[in-house]
């Protein structure tokens, strides 16, 4: 079948569905060359022939940048007016190309029930509109490794990351021009997928590198083992010679960051793509190299330090991960702990076992078990869970109470009972003493369905709840951040009046195209890919049309982001992975972890037994308050 110009295409589309009584267009534009359609029912083969100009209507679509397709496919979207012949039924009669019908019952017809004569067979009008969206969805793809490539930061030569957006309309950079670790994970997933793996393997050396420097604020110093939020390339004079320059990668520790904030979620992140690179690229060399083996021990021994405090979970302040802003996530936040958790599986594979990481290990499979149970018993909410805390009794003094953290019942919010559906659940935002995060956070969600943080059925439940409450978490653009936005006094009080975090923008309930690639990861580890694929339709009629926002704005995601940037690399980057994983869902497997037997096992143990009915002598093997 012949292409044909993509607005004309449309038009006829809308005649052949019973679009609306045509408006005329501004454009001229051409069907191509003749084309051929026949009704599987025997009728005569109607002939389209060129034409100078339509009456129609139909939607917006996407802007693609057209410019940059010279000698692809889209030649054959070329204009070529030339005097229209007859079309059975109609004609062309004035020098404006006007279309008449013969027919008069006809063309009350199509005004009076906007239903036309049906001129194509079901199946060749859904066939030429599955090729009309396969053509636009190519372009889109094009148009965004396009782009991606443009975003690409080189050091000595060599690739090493993609800045974080590549806005040349912006007139204020501030920090987009770096390279963050956790923007760049799905850039380097995105070439693990297509195996230019040269980026990815330079990104996790010289980060590495950066691992050990001496940062300070007032005066203090970061734990040993803290990955940077973000680096610069920067050329400067070489020493002792005002005439040559040098480049030298320049990291932020959160020391310029607004708000200051420390990123405990970048350390996790190099671990999580380590694993994926080796997997992807099947180069064990990396892993196994002394510096990287020691980058991975210094990760863990800054997470896995005795400290004050008595759980499981990571203690972390506000701010230290996607969410960088105050948002009410100090604490133990959700998606820390399915980060920390991920981080821990993918760092047993690749621990070289020797004596010296005996103890390393001990302590990571101790820790794996104790937060596992943690986050599955008591973050863990559904419609059942919820009326058990509707009814706890409070200020419990026991080993064996069954509210241990002291919640209120009074902490149920009044829109979480309308909202929980009856099949499905999820993991709360966050838990500490006397306090509950009701709020739904996607990504900590997501992740942990891929880490296998949560078992078999609260993963499909979580998948369960997304499809029930797809009206609320992904309507106009996926995917929500989390839900749902803080509102009047309490975002006052919570988020410090924060003007950017202002209710349904930004990390208040804003939405965040590049949540799709997690979302797809987690929806094919559960075998039901059908859910990411339709969100990725959602966000695929807009991004190219938005210029690739950061993120969107309002209950509905319909408005792009106040104070989003354009050509925002992670969102570019997010899609590309989740069009590549749904074309082939095997390769997601570099960034699934599954349960192994003894952790299943380690579980159940700690499900039927009390470890502390009774006070006793210290144990010698080190054990978690859960």
């Amino acid at each position: 079948m012949v292409m044909v110009a993509m607005g004309s295409s449309e038009a006829i589309l809308h005649v052949f569905y019973g679009a609306a009584p045509f408006i005329k267009s501004d454009s001229t534009c051409s069907l191509g060359s003749l084309t051929k359609y026949k009704k599987k029912s025997g009728s005569n083969a109607i002939r389209l022939f060129k034409c100078s100009s339509i009456y129609h209507q139909f939607p917006t679509i996407p802007t693609i940048r057209f410019e940059k397709f010279k000698n692809t496919q889209f030649e054959s979207f070329s204009c070529k007016c030339q005097n229209a012949e007859s079309v059975s039924g109609f004609t062309t009669e004035n020098e404006n190309g006007t279309w008449f019908v013969d027919n008069a019952k006809e063309f009350n017809t199509i005004q009076e029930t906007g239903h036309p004569p049906n001129l194509l067979g079901s199946e060749d009008v859904h066939e030429f509109k599955k090729e009309s969206e396969s053509s636009l969805s190519d372009a889109i793809e094009k148009e965004a490794w396009d782009l991606l490539r443009e975003s690409i930061v080189h050091y000595c030569g060599s690739p090493i990351g993609t800045i974080a957006a590549n806005d040349s309309t912006s007139s204020s950079v501030l920090n987009y021009d770096q390279v963050f670790i956790r923007d760049f994970i799905p850039s380097g997933i995105a070439f693990l997928l297509k195996e230019e793996y040269d980026i990815v393997r330079n990104f996790i050396l010289h980060t590495l590198q950066l691992q050990s420097w001496e940062k300070t604020m007032d005066c203090h110093s970061p734990g040993q083992g803290l990955m940077p939020a973000s680096f610069k390339v920067r050329t400067v004079p070489l020493e002792g010679d005002d005439t040559a320059t040098e480049e030298v990668l320049d990291p932020d520790f959160g020391e310029a960051a607004i708000g200051r904030v420390a990123p405990v979620d970048s350390g996790l992140w190099w671990i999580i793509l380590l694993r994926a690179y080796g997997k992807s690229s099947g180069d064990m060399s990396l892993v196994e190299r002394i510096d990287v083996q020691t980058g991975i021990k210094m990760i863990l021994k800054l997470c896995l330090a005795d400290g004050f405090d008595m759980f499981p979970t990571l203690l972390v302040a506000d701010g230290p991960c996607m969410i960088d802003r105050r948002m009410g996530i100090h604490g133990h936040p959700l998606e820390i702990q399915a980060l920390f958790y991920s981080a821990l599986m993918c760092a047993r594979e690749m621990l070289a076992q020797e004596d010296g990481s005996a103890d390393l290990i001990r302590a990571l499979n101790n820790r794996l078990v104790a937060l596992s149970f943690h986050i599955r018993e008591y973050y863990w909410i559904d419609l059942k869970k919820l009326n058990e805390i509707y009814r706890y009794k409070t200020e419990e003094y026991s080993y064996d109470a069954v509210n241990k953290f002291n919640i209120y019942p009074d902490q149920i919010p009044p829109w979480l009972v309308e909202w929980m559906p009856n099949k499905g659940g999820y993991l709360i935002g966050n838990l500490q003493p006397a306090h509950m995060d009701f709020r739904f956070f996607s990504l900590g969600n997501f992740w942990s369905v891929v880490s296998s943080l949560v078992t078999g059925d609260q993963s499909n439940a979580i998948l369960d709840l997304i499809e029930a409450k797809w009206a609320d978490l992904v309507v106009d653009m996926p995917f929500k951040i989390c839900y749902p936005a803080l509102e009047g006094q309490e975002w006052q009080i919570i988020t410090g009046s924060d003007p950017k975090n202002t209710p349904w923008s930004y990390h208040n309930g804003g939405s965040w195209p590049t949540l799709l690639w997690q979302l797809t990861v987690a929806c094919i580890k559960m075998d039901r890919p059908e859910i990411a694929a339709r969100a990725v339709k959602i966000a695929e009629g807009r991004l190219a049309q938005d210029k690739w926002p950061e993120y969107y704005d309002t209950k509905r995601g319909r408005f792009i982001g106040k104070q989003s940037r354009l050509f925002q690399t992670w969102t570019i980057a997010g899609y590309l992975v989740s069009k590549l994983l749904l074309a082939n869902p095997q390769k997601a497997k570099i960034l699934m972890t599954d349960e192994d037997s003894e952790l299943t096992n380690a579980f159940s143990c700690m499900i039927t037994s009390n470890p502390r009915k009774k006070r006793g002598p210290k144990s010698s093997q080190k054990t978690y308050i859960v």
